[in-house]
């Protein structure tokens, strides 16, 4: 019996034993088990697809591939863009080279369309965008868009001893700013703010443009002046805003009127650049230079360069080159050719333009004008009395209202010169009665959305004919079997007399309109937002537009908000199918104006925070009717 109870005593102490060791045993295998885990964690690596040598980069990825590489080069392209799919195989090929670089070049792409919030995050506008990222840091990528440039680039972009080129716009202060546009022919000039946004996002391009002008023959110099540090000279030359682009040639003032993006502005100044006047060294060159007869042509014929109108002439033209085509000679058969005064400058009307009811060529030759007073006599005689209005002329030659156009098949090739000329002879004899008016003929397919915006498209008849007020109006002639001379005449009489109706392109008006937020159209934007009695809030929108889309549930607050002020009415109209006022005009979504109740003619441009705060502000800040939320908060 005792050896029985030794026994069981020396087995339970076994048992136990054996119990502690499995369990330390478990734990060690557990702890290895982390170890190995925790090895595998710290040696895990970032999960990144390749396609053709090139990463594919997310939002999940993207970081970490940035920050793992010394220098990588970005393509951010959307699948439809054509200029990203001609892109793709010279990537690819790039890519595959540069991966054997000493030292390696990483190459990667991002679907911008899929990952909207990397796109937004590097303000990619277009495609493809190429970006370099240089230990985390972003630049933009300035070099070629084919294998063999993309190699080369990034292989001087991967050089450890590679640094950026010295800054090339030259900053100017007032110790220095009249020397340098002084002794310059030309110069650009930007006058900016530090802690403006649109100089912040010009910088780059305007820096990468200086870069290429600096190397043209000539050099074009681009400069910038801090206009909050030196006042002075933003004040000198009326800067009110930024950034403001000015061009200087030898010291004197232009204004600039060109793109504001890298290619844009060195296209611009290299156009710029030189004298504003093509030379014409003989009559046979004027011959040729006039030989376009689709605009007018302007000469100057000048005795020699000492002439005082040939330096006004020069002057004159360096604001309008975008709109003319000017040349000048010193030819004496040329002069005597084309029956010119020396000192004189003529607009020639085009061949096909000519009538019998105006002159063929208009001169100018007062020697002591003014290049204003030579301005304005190019644009007094612009137009021919019927000319054709392009997609190319009309924003330089017919801007001016009323404008009358006759839309029909124009064509002044040799086979359908005289039935194009036939029906523009019928508007001629109109146009000259009526000179405060201007004609012109287009061609109706050229201008098949305008001709349908007129309600014309439908018609069937061989000519349309509508006519822009000077208000912004669109008026239309009634199709007519058999337009004529008397039909056309009776349209212009009857507009003159103010009894034709309006053509407004609108929506139809909602039966029922008393939501927080009023629906405007096209016929009820003079009832209901130029309603003289109330303050209105109008915002311009597209249904197509994702920002239009995020304000809606605001806006639509800010109706109720206001809903019981009878004064003041919150609005929104469909810009995209309802036609607007020139002055109530939608450059982008949403556009919103405000229409106090004197100032309709002036509405104020909301560019505040849009959100109800903001809006709220806005309102309480501009309204000149009382308002109970504002009576509330006076109380």
């Amino acid at each position: 019996m005792a050896a029985t109870m030794k026994f069981r005593k020396l087995y339970f102490v076994f048992a136990v034993l054996f119990l502690f060791a499995r369990v330390n045993f478990a734990d060690d295998d557990a702890e290895d088990m982390e170890d190995e885990a925790g090895g595998e964690s710290e040696e895990e690596e970032i999960d990144v697809k390749e396609e053709e040598g090139v990463l594919v980069l997310t939002e999940s990825n993207f970081d970490e591939v940035i920050d793992s590489e010394d220098i990588v080069l970005v393509e951010f392209y959307a699948p439809w863009c054509g200029h990203c799919k001609k892109l793709e195989p010279e990537y690819a090929r790039a890519a595959k080279r540069l991966k054997e670089n000493d030292p390696p070049v990483v190459l990667a792409k991002v679907d911008a369309t899929a990952e909207e919030d990397l796109g937004s995050r590097f303000e990619v506008s277009g495609y493809p965008t190429l970006k370099i990222f240089r230990q985390g840091e972003m630049f933009d990528y300035k070099g070629p868009r084919d294998e063999d440039g993309i190699v080369k680039y990034m292989q001087e972009q991967a050089d450890p001893n590679w640094t950026p080129p010295p800054e090339a716009v030259i900053a100017l202060t007032t110790d220095n700013f009249d020397d340098v546009i002084n002794k310059e022919d030309i110069i650009l000039v930007e006058f900016y703010a530090p802690w403006c946004g649109h100089c912040k996002k010009l910088a780059p391009e305007y820096e990468a443009a200086a870069q290429v002008l600096k190397d043209n023959d000539p050099p074009i110099p681009l400069a910038k002046v801090d206009a909050t540090a030196e006042s002075s000279i933003a004040q000198k030359y009326g800067v009110t805003g930024y950034p403001t682009m000015k061009i200087f040639r030898k010291g004197k003032e232009y204004e600039y009127n060109g793109p504001r993006e890298e290619y844009g502005i060195i296209k611009y100044m290299k156009g710029q650049a030189g004298d504003s006047s093509k030379l014409l060294q003989d009559k046979k060159a004027v011959k040729n230079f006039l030989s376009d007869d689709s605009d007018v042509a302007i000469v100057g014929f000048f005795e020699n360069d000492e002439d005082k109108l040939f330096k006004t002439y020069l002057d004159a033209g360096n604001n309008l080159r975008d709109d003319f085509s000017f040349g000048h000679t010193f030819d004496k058969d040329a002069l005597e050719s084309y029956k010119a005064k020396a000192g004189s400058v003529i607009v020639f009307v085009p061949e096909r333009f000519q009538s019998k009811y105006e002159p063929k060529r208009h001169v100018f030759d007062k020697a002591s004008a003014t290049a204003k007073q030579l301005q304005d006599f190019y644009k007094d005689h612009q137009v021919p009395l019927v000319g054709e209005r392009t997609s190319d002329n009309e924003k330089k030659r017919y801007t001016k209202r009323p404008l009358l156009i006759v839309y029909y098949t124009v064509d002044f090739s040799f086979d359908h010169r005289v039935a194009t000329q036939i029906w523009r002879n019928k508007v001629l004899e109109v146009a000259k009665d009526f000179k405060d008016i201007t004609f012109a003929i287009a061609d109706e397919d050229d201008y098949s959305k305008e001709v349908a915006e007129f309600g014309l498209s439908e018609s069937g008849e061989e000519i349309s004919v509508g006519l822009f007020s000077e208000d912004g109006r669109k008026f239309r002639m009634e199709p007519d079997e058999e337009f004529s001379v008397d039909s056309l005449r009776e349209f212009v009489e009857k507009f003159k007399d103010g009894e034709l109706e309006p053509v407004i392109k609108s929506q139809p008006a909602p039966k029922k309109n008393d939501g927080p937020v009023k629906i405007v159209v096209g016929k009820t934007f003079d009832k209901i937002v130029l309603d003289k009695s109330k303050d209105v809030l109008i915002e311009m929108y597209a249904p197509w537009c994702g920002h239009c889309k995020n304000l809606e549930p605001i806006y639509k607050k800010l109706g109720k908000k206001y809903k019981k002020d009878k004064n003041l009415v919150i609005a929104k109209i469909d810009a995209t199918a309802n036609d607007l006022p020139p002055n109530y005009a939608a450059n982008g979504f949403p556009t919103i104006y405000f229409a106090p109740t004197d100032k309709k003619d002036s509405p104020i441009k909301f560019d505040g925070a849009r959100d109800l705060d903001g809006f709220t502000k806005f309102i309480e800040e501009k309204a000149t009717v009382s308002l109970k939320s504002r009576a509330k908060d006076e109380l």
